[in-house]
């Protein structure tokens, strides 16, 4: 029996060049599409790829041959999965999407605008918890679609498809703070001030200790909090340094309410990620959501 998924994944590895670039378009894992190519090679009895360093290429006497009937026939069948997303698009599905309140806030709220103005017919169901919580309700099938702070541990009950956003963890101050304007500080240096954190048991509070501690510094805050909206608010009092993603610091720094102090060395980026429940299906619906996040990649 024709199994069609090797032959579609044949043609997304030859278009691209590249076995990663394919796992990605295909929302599957790099050994995945690798393992697909090995499985349709045995079925053919040929060698359709060379593996080169900078990628895959056609081999002259498989790859090569079979390339432009393949293409013919997934165009054939790309018209009829078409025609049926035209009736999905018009139907009402529902998309149960899981994050943080800061990721909805920060992140989500415009695409999600933007996904009901092009499909107002779906409905969407928002999720609001930590990224380990949103993990258990994709693995019991409450949630669709979770967008999580990462890293995180690896977990079989989930796959990672890509990374949307990248975040920069900065310290901050306000008033009553402005002598440290412009002065250069070492991690060692926080330990005088006060410091408002994250509270433990946080993804984003777990990579902070973890630098710092690489440095030989464990950091006693002041002040944990639960959100970054409450440390935004109580750093710009005067309370003490606040760290944070300056990407949801944007706002006050513009408009000089907060500063970013320079603390060398500065912290590694972490990013924002998309997870998806292992052995899914992806309905055209969920499809067209994560679309909106490649559009803002290729853009």
């Amino acid at each position: 029996m024709v199994n069609l998924e090797l032959y579609r994944v044949f043609y997304t590895v030859a278009r691209c060049g590249s076995l990663t670039k394919a796992a990605e378009e295909l929302y599957i894992s790099q050994p995945a599409v690798s393992q697909a190519i090995k499985q349709l090679e045995n079925q053919l009895g040929t060698t359709l790829f060379h593996r080169m360093h900078k990628g895959m290429e056609l081999t002259a006497q498989g790859g090569e041959l079979v390339f432009g009937d393949v293409e013919k026939a997934l165009q054939l069948l790309a018209g009829v999965e078409n025609r049926l997303a035209e009736l999905k698009e018009s139907a009402t599905g529902v998309i149960r999407i899981g994050a943080s309140e800061t990721i909805f806030e920060y992140i989500l709220s415009e695409k999600i605008v933007e996904y009901h103005k092009r499909y107002p017919q779906v409905k969407i169901e928002l999720i609001s918890d930590v990224s380990p919580r949103i993990i258990e309700q994709l693995k019991t099938d409450k949630c669709d679609i979770g967008f999580l702070n990462l890293p995180i541990e690896e977990d079989e009950g989930i796959r990672l498809t890509q990374s949307i956003m990248l975040l920069n963890d900065v310290f901050v101050a306000g008033k009553g703070f402005e002598a440290l304007k412009g002065v250069q500080l070492s991690v060692w240096d926080l330990q005088q001030y006060p410091l408002l954190l994250l509270e433990q048991n946080t993804v984003a509070r777990a990579q902070v200790d973890r630098f710092f501690e690489s440095h030989g510094v464990k950091l006693q805050p002041a002040v944990e909090v639960d959100s970054w909206d409450f440390m935004k608010r109580l750093v710009s009092s005067g309370m003490g340094i606040g760290c944070l993603p300056r990407e949801y610091a944007g706002r006050r720094l513009a408009s000089g309410e907060l500063f970013e102090l320079d603390v060398r060395p500065a912290m590694p980026s972490r990013s924002v990620g998309v997870a998806l429940p292992k052995n899914a299906t992806m309905p055209f619906a969920l499809r067209a959501f994560i679309d909106l996040f490649r559009e803002r990649q290729e853009g």
